[in-house]
């Protein structure tokens, strides 16, 4: 293999290598969520909804949690780019929304995350 090629090989390697999120780590990050959100099997909604289940649903659609009305009108499904949106910035995702949050700005943790809540279904 010629140098190039192995080195974007390696390159190309890294990358998909950060793409893949690790639930434990998700899990950790999941704690700065956990003073608003639960995320178990059954459990209530506190100031924000339960998360359990959530990842690749539609938003504003766990039942018993009021959502503002800008939630409930954004037709948005919980792919994984449109979550990592809403943890950046869910003002800029959905203007109007009640979630406030400093956000998650580091792609890594944002992988995590979804892992995290991936793994919750």
């Amino acid at each position: 293999m010629k140098p190039t090629a192995a080195f974007t090989s390696l390159i190309l390697l890294a990358g998909a290598a950060h793409a893949a999120g690790d639930a434990k780590q998700g899990e950790v990050i999941f704690g700065r969520c956990a003073m608003c959100h639960t995320i178990a099997k059954g459990a209530g909604n506190g100031m924000g909804p339960n998360l359990f289940g959530v990842a690749s649903k539609k938003a504003a659609s766990v039942q018993g949690f009021s959502y503002s009305p800008a939630l409930k009108g954004a037709n948005i499904t919980w792919t994984d780019d449109k979550l990592k949106a809403w943890f950046a910035n869910p003002q800029k995702l959905v203007p109007g929304t009640r979630m406030y949050f400093s956000g998650i700005k580091k792609p890594q943790e944002a992988d995590d995350l979804i892992a995290y809540m991936k793994s919750k279904k």
